[in-house]
Formats: structure tokens, sequence, C-alpha cells
């Protein structure tokens, strides 16, 4: 699943508004402007069809690929957009850190989507529930572990797709 398809199903399950996508990426330390948020959240021309089999797929003027930095920095924006700038502890910058993780792009959506939200372990379990999946408490607690623990497990696509159909359904309806 790309980036952009992230952006465009967290955007719709949580019914976030064009200008505070724009804001909620300021708070992460990336500045972008409305339009260009609507260029982030359109798919590009050739993402069906022959072209697949391409990795990458050339920017033109009506889409802007969205990096991993790009989505973690939404993501640490995201957090900060619901539950307000933290203050600094002493000898902390004041500025956010730019993103530098190894980690896979869906593990870290499951965390920062779970800590935005204030989401338990009982509310994301319930949330796969709802999307058809069945999760188990290990099996989450594996996805949210840090990168190199002897329990880590990588979130894959199917995961994170089925994350973000049960948001919409928690949220929208």
């Amino acid at each position: 699943m790309e980036n952009n398809d992230i952006l465009i199903r967290l955007r719709y399950a949580l019914d976030i508004k064009d200008t505070d996508m724009a804001e909620i990426f300021k708070f992460g330390g990336v500045e972008v402007t409305k339009e260009e948020v609507l260029k982030i959240l359109t798919k590009p021309k050739d993402s069906y069809g022959e072209e697949d089999y391409y990795d990458d797929i050339v920017e033109d003027e009506d889409h802007i690929k969205c990096t991993n930095s790009m989505l973690e920095s939404f993501l640490n924006g995201f957090i900060t957009f619901k539950r307000g700038k933290q203050e600094p502890k002493p000898g902390q910058s004041d500025t956010p850190l730019p993103p530098k993780s190894k980690e896979s792009i869906n593990n870290q959506l499951l965390k920062k989507v779970k800590i935005a939200l204030s989401l338990t372990s009982e509310d994301m379990l319930d949330i796969f529930d709802k999307a058809g999946i069945t999760v188990t408490k290990g099996e989450l607690s594996a996805m949210l572990r840090k990168e190199g623990h002897k329990n880590y497990k990588q979130c894959l696509d199917k995961y994170a797709r089925n994350f973000l159909k049960g948001l919409a359904l928690k949220y929208r309806g």
C-alpha cells in the first residue's frame, strides 16, 4: 500500500478537512499548502493499468508522491493535532526532530494513530474486528513493539488496510 493511499484512507476514515491536513503537516514539521495537500490526496494518472510494474511513479503537476518521511511527519503532527502540543522537557529542543525511523510505515501508522486517538489495545482489536479480520492480542502487541525486539512483527499491508477500513466503519458509520 502506498503512502498516498494511507493518507487518503486516514483522511476519509476520520473526516479530516483539507485545511486541517495542511495544519497537521505543519505540526509535523513539513510546510504544505492546501493545494499541495490536494495533489498528495489524488491518485496518479498511471496508477492503474500496464504501468503497474514500474516501481516509481513519475510525478506530474496533478500529483505529489508522499514519501515515508512525509507520512511519518504527518503522523507526528496528527498526534499533536489531536492531543495538543507537549511541553518540552528541560534540555529538549522546541522544534520537532526530522523523522529518521527505518521501521515499517505500517507499524508506525498503528502506533501513532493509537496514540493520537487515545485508543486502548481493546479498541484496536474492536477496530480490526469491525473490518472483519481477527487479530489476537499477542499479534497486536508484536506489531506495536519496537523494531529489533525479539517479538516484533512487521505489520503487513493487509492489516494496515483493514485497520483503516475499521476506523472508517467506527468513525463514519
